[in-house]
């Protein structure tokens, strides 16, 4: 029986006609005389009736039909009778009387109920991927995706951009993370790595002329794994040439703000706002700020240090510095949130939490004792302080008061429902440092990596004063999440040779990872610049989940393992005999 429509598109318009369906069983309700089957396929539900009256051994059949079991029917669209129209479905209104049946294939008892409200460990869900898939909401996820997809593939060939695929095995060289490396059959001893990005050959196209790429990548990192991370991922990869950063704003602006339009029919404000590295730190303790509240950083240095409090005192002649934040309305926190909140400060490693509550006749605090009256006016006066207000202040080096606020921040505005769902808000975060200090190897490295532009201004510095060189980067943050990298890159062989030399790379180094590059270089190399958006984090964040395995079909868990396939996994030993490779048990 070939299917004549699909499980969510039959009304009323169709009663009386004899139609073809075929799906999934996804319910069996045998009400003695009438057995009812939802029928579902990846478009809805349809409700299928077996009368006995009509044909008994159908009707017997029908009841023998399980959950899961695939099936074709064909039957006739019938009105459902009085009362029992199901609003929530799209068809609801009608339902099929069956006249011919067959069972195109049985299933075993499903672990877990093929519905979106059930309540299924990931992995459970992650083990059995291919009965999650067929949940309503994964198929929704991946139809969204599907369609951004091609939103964005439309988007960027309007703007005159070609899709260029590039190589999947290629050479490993240092971008941050470790590379997931493949030996090589027909080079003994030698190794192929999986691209953390495209970089380097995007920027190869550049200098061919390409003038205007695009690619959705995947792109493969061997880094430890979070919500908003797994070890293969897919990004929106473009490069430009003659370009600025503001083109490149203009542009992902454009299609961010077209995408929301189209597929959430939510408009976006442009321009995002531009906030400097330095800003984003000093105001939110982090590069990638949560903007959707306010709740900023607030230093209080200058203040607390007229305190008698030894503990902040101590912590600024050691040339630290104490910053606060201020939690509107939370003044009646108890002693038990409160004790919570300072268990928290110290599960990050803080080496403490003061507290302050602005009372209505008085501010108290276990250190109030310790404090002037007049120090707390001004210290209330410069947190904008008012009655019913929390404050939460953090003593430490300036690294370690930034990131531990960073996090209570995000901590208070998830108690206090001040992220909530359909809210979005953008930011790019420019004027990042070109460079950074490694304690390790005691020299300095790139932020983000040795092919971004330094700030043409900043170039005098690059050997004296490394550590204070601006880059021509940007990252876009939507909802305290990078969704989005990228810079204006390198294009004169001289000064890519200069960043190397600042970075104290080996020569020898140099020539044998980035060799290519520089000879590219020296062949005309127009200037250039481009950004990657991780399409599974914008994905993530669009829908409201809480991680992109959700957006992406077979994901890998924290340990970078996959349930369904069991991988990874050991192989035969003649493979390893053929790579001249040997493993230790």
């Amino acid at each position: 029986m070939k299917r004549t429509h699909t499980c969510g598109e039959l009304n009323k318009e169709w009663i009386g006609k004899e139609v073809t369906l075929s799906g999934w069983v996804n319910g069996n309700r045998d009400h003695g005389e009438l057995t009812f089957i939802d029928l579902r396929d990846k478009e809805g539900i349809t409700q299928l009736v077996f009368n006995p009256q009509v044909d008994k051994e159908l009707h017997w059949a029908g009841k023998q039909l399980r959950n899961e079991y695939v099936i074709s029917l064909r039957g006739v669209v019938s009105l459902r009778p009085e009362g029992t129209a199901n609003p929530k479905l799209s068809t609801g209104d009608i339902e099929i009387l069956v006249k011919e049946l067959e069972v195109l294939n049985k299933s075993l008892v499903s672990p877990f109920e093929i519905t979106d409200d059930a309540k299924i460990s990931e992995d459970l869900r992650l083990t059995y991927r291919y009965l999650d898939l067929r949940r309503p909401l994964m198929q929704k996820n991946f139809r969204f995706r599907h369609r951004v997809s091609q939103l964005v593939r439309k988007f960027l060939d309007k703007q005159g951009f070609i899709e260029i695929e590039t190589p999947v095995l290629t050479k490993s060289t240092p971008e941050g993370a470790r590379d997931y490396l493949v030996p090589s059959r027909l080079s003994p001893g030698k190794f192929y790595a999986l691209p953390q990005s495209p970089q380097l050959f995007k920027q190869i196209l550049m200098v061919a002329g390409v003038e205007k790429y695009f690619q959705i990548v995947r792109c493969f990192r061997d880094e430890d794994l979070r919500r908003d991370r797994q070890p293969e991922h897919t990004q929106i990869d473009l490069e430009m040439s003659f370009i600025e950063p503001e083109d490149i704003f203009a542009l992902i602006e454009e299609m961010i703000s077209g995408l929301f339009e189209e597929m959430l029919k939510i408009k976006i404000k442009i321009p995002f706002p531009r906030i400097s590295y330095y800003e984003a730190i000093d105001r939110f303790g982090t590069d990638r700020p949560d903007m959707r509240f306010e709740m900023e950083l607030v230093d209080v240095t200058g203040i607390v240090k007229k305190s008698d409090f030894e503990i902040f005192k101590e912590v600024i002649n050691k040339g630290g510095l104490v910053k606060g934040v201020k939690a509107d309305g939370c003044g009646d926190f108890s002693i038990r949130q409160l004790d919570d909140l300072r268990k928290f400060a110290l599960g990050l490693g803080a080496k403490g939490l003061v507290w302050f509550k602005i009372g209505q006749d008085r501010v108290s605090s276990p250190v109030a004792k310790f404090f002037k009256p007049s120090v707390i006016e001004e210290l209330s006066g410069v947190m904008a302080a008012k009655k019913g207000d929390l404050l939460l202040f953090i003593a430490d080096k300036p690294p370690v008061v930034h990131n531990y606020l960073a996090e209570l921040r995000l901590h208070l505005a998830g108690k206090l429902n001040l992220t909530a769902a359909g809210k979005y808000n953008f930011s790019w975060i420019i004027d990042f440092p070109l460079l950074e200090w490694n304690e390790e190897e005691n020299r300095f490295q790139a932020r983000h990596h040795p092919f971004t532009a330094p700030q043409d201004e900043d170039l005098s510095l690059l050997f004296n004063e490394p550590g204070r060189v601006r880059a021509k980067a940007y990252d876009l943050v939507l909802n305290g999440v990078e969704i989005g990298g990228g810079s204006i890159r390198i294009h004169k062989p001289e000064l890519q040779k200069k960043v190397f030399k600042a970075l104290k790379m080996d020569q020898n180094r140099i020539k044998e990872k980035f060799g290519f590059l520089l000879d590219a270089l020296e062949y005309g190399a127009p200037p250039h610049g481009g950004i990657a958006l991780g399409l599974d984090r914008l994905l993530m964040l669009m829908l409201s989940l809480p991680t992109i395995r959700d957006v992406i079909a077979f994901p890998k868990t924290q340990k970078a393992a996959c349930l369904m396939t069991g991988a990874p996994d050991q192989v035969e030993a003649s493979q390893l005999r053929e790579l001249g490779l040997t493993t230790k048990r």
